[in-house]
């Protein structure tokens, strides 16, 4: 093995959903970085050309895709579209969510659906849709993105911790059923990061100081500290890793 080239993802094809913004468009910038040709899929144009603007900056290269990964239709067209281009997609980053915060006794089903068709319905489809093509090239990466809700209950979020609860459980399984095709499928499980989705969470001064009493590093974590873990389990690096959750959150779980 040349292990200079180990993290070296030059002339992969990378989909990272969800690119618009926050942790996905540090995903994209880490992929582009490492040579990957990213694939940005999003519903926001301008946001999404924000990303490509910053990876073009950097030297890196990327195509926008703007979809609704809940419109099962324009999804496949998509990878459609984009097989019939490269011929082969290589990594698959699931990165796209939602929240919004209800307490459990007034949840409503509009919301149930709006979370779970994101957070859930559309990974497990557009993973189904990619690992297709990946089965027939004998090789791919597909990285699943969790939460700390997949592990523990967090107040007023029962739906988004079902759907992340349930991603755990879909990247074991993937990871099984793909095994014989050379396909890895794992997991990142950001801790509290800085984003637009968490902003909420950081307003409330006591919330604030709860979430940053947990984390023995002392910190919040930085989207930068997530290039290391998307790149390693893009690369072939984690080539006999698959079913695993990579936690990256300074330590808050163990605390």
């Amino acid at each position: 093995m040349n292990f200079k080239k180990l993290f070296d993802l030059t002339g992969k094809i990378a989909i990272i959903t969800g690119a618009s913004k926050g942790l996905g468009r540090s995903y994209s910038l880490a992929l582009s970085s490492a040579g990957c040709l990213c694939i940005l899929i999003g519903r926001n144009e301008q946001q999404l050309a924000k990303t490509q603007a910053m990876i073009r900056a950097d030297n890196g290269k990327s195509m926008i895709y703007r979809i609704d990964l809940t419109d099962r239709t324009a999804m496949e067209t998509m990878v459609n579209q984009l097989a019939a281009k490269f011929r082969h997609i290589d990594i698959l980053v699931n990165n796209a969510g939602y929240e919004h915060t209800q307490p459990f006794l007034a949840a409503d089903e509009t919301t149930y659906r709006a979370i779970m068709d994101i957070n859930l319905k559309s990974v497990f489809f557009l993973s189904q849709k990619v690992a297709r093509l990946m089965a027939k090239a004998k090789q791919g990466k597909i990285i699943n993105i969790g939460s700390l809700g997949s592990y523990i209950g967090l107040p007023e979020s029962a739906i988004y911790c079902s759907s992340k609860g349930a991603i755990n459980q879909l990247t074991k399984t993937m990871a099984v059923e793909l095994a014989k095709y050379n396909i890895q499928v794992n997991e990142i499980v950001p801790g509290y990061f800085f984003t637009e989705m968490t902003q909420p969470f950081f307003a409330d001064k006591t919330h604030k100081k709860w979430i940053e009493s947990r984390i023995p590093i002392g910190r919040v974590g930085e989207c930068q500290d997530l290039a290391g873990p998307v790149i390693f389990l893009s690369s072939q690096a984690s080539d006999y890793m698959t079913g695993q959750s990579l936690i990256v959150d300074g330590g808050w779980l163990s605390s």
